[in-house]
Parts: C-alpha cells; structure tokens; sequence
C-alpha cells in the first residue's frame, strides 16, 4: 500500500466518524439546578403565602384590648367585605383608626361618645366612622365593578370585642347601614362544643 492510500483511508475514516457522531448526536440533558432561580421561585411563594394568610379575617390577633366572643355555629367565615373592628378603645375601619372611643362605663349610654356623632349624644350615627365607610364603599364599589360582580351588593365583617356595649354596637350597625353596606358579619371564635 502506498502513502496517498493511506491517507485518503484515514480521512474517509475521519470523515465517516464526523457522519456517525452528528447522526446519533442527542441534546445536552440539563442535569443541574439553578439555585438562584430556585430561590427566587420560594421567596415569591413564601410572600404570596404570608400575605394572603395575614389578610385573613380569621388571623384577627387578640390582645387585652380586643377578645372575640365565643360562637357554637358551624357555617364558614366569610373573607369578603370590609373589616370595622371595634376594640375596647378604638374604631378601625380595615387597618386605619378612624375613632378612639371614651371609657367603657360611659359607653353604656353615649356610645361612641358625643363628640363623634354627627348631632348630639342620642344620635347613632358616628361621624368620623360614616367618613371612612363612605371612602371603603367607594373602593369596594370599583373593585366589585372590576371583578364583574354586583357593584350595589356589599358587604362589612365587624369584628368587635366580647364586652362591647350594646349601645355602641348598634350605632356601628346603624352606621354601616347608613353608608349602604347590606350585609354584616359578625366575627367570633368557635367551640369545640
């Protein structure tokens, strides 16, 4: 055998080796994790997961100063609406106070007190609340509207300490009712009973 031969041999061979190894090529497994990416990806989960739980009218945080009264019903709580809590000494309307309330004792007979109606002591309609309600009303009207849903049906949670006086939570009630909120729910614990 000659040289020439020779060389053209190795280079069908080099050629025909190129052929085989492009015919049964497969694509690169990517067989590692991004950690980065990794992270990022629980870090979203973890924020949406803690936002949407601290939102959660069952997540109310008792104190001294709010205790929610005890109920035997079996029905769900509802998560839609907007939040009036009402503590031993304030008014709050989602998470803004909107009224600081006088002592408990002479809340049996004025309420919230003369200086938040809207004319005198006898008067139901707290004031400084119906101006924060009108504000929520008007938001819960948008977003109902955005969502397709009935913008004229809406909905309150109050959420009110197991000592409330009666007094002041009727002038809550008549509040809302005087800013065209249809619904209440009231906020309790339940049982094991």
């Amino acid at each position: 055998m000659s040289a020439p031969e020779e060389k053209a041999s190795t280079a069908e061979y080099k050629a025909a080796l190129r052929r085989a190894i492009r015919r049964n090529a497969e694509e690169p497994e990517i067989n590692f994790l991004n950690i980065t990416a990794m992270l990022d990806i629980m870090t979203i989960i973890l924020v949406f997961l803690l936002k949407s739980l601290g939102e959660s009218a069952g997540a109310i945080p008792q104190s001294d100063d709010l205790r929610l009264p005890v109920s035997v019903l079996r029905s769900e709580a509802t998560q839609k609406g907007v939040m009036v809590t009402v503590s031993k000494t304030q008014i709050l309307v989602g998470d803004n106070r909107v009224v600081t309330l006088p002592s408990r004792e002479s809340m049996t007979q004025t309420g919230a007190g003369a200086k938040n109606k809207r004319s005198g002591p006898n008067d139901l309609y707290i004031a400084p609340l119906g101006n924060a309600l009108q504000e929520a009303r008007k938001t819960d009207k948008l977003i109902r509207q955005r969502k397709g849903e009935d913008p004229s049906y809406s909905e309150a949670v109050v959420v009110a300490d197991e000592t409330t006086p009666y007094r002041l939570l009727a002038e809550v009630m008549f509040t809302l009712g005087q800013n065209e909120f249809a619904k209440y729910h009231l906020m309790v614990m339940q049982t094991k009973g």
